[in-house]
């Protein structure tokens, strides 16, 4: 996680560019930046934020 932008805002925006430019899946993107997917699903519901899988990105 020490890799990824401290903002919110922008790591939302980071994340959601990532997975619509350049990766197929979440597990795919968690995998290749070495993100552990729990503590990144966590990290973003305390923003509040959803990961939709079928929309490929955080709302």
């Amino acid at each position: 996680m020490d890799n990824l932008p401290k903002d919110p805002a922008i790591l939302q925006s980071f994340l959601n560019m990532k997975l619509r430019d350049n990766y197929s899946s979440l597990e795919e993107l968690c995998d290749d930046l070495h993100v552990d997917i729990d503590q990144l699903m966590q990290r973003m519901k305390e923003l509040g934020l959803e990961y939709s899988a079928e929309h490929r990105r955080f709302f």
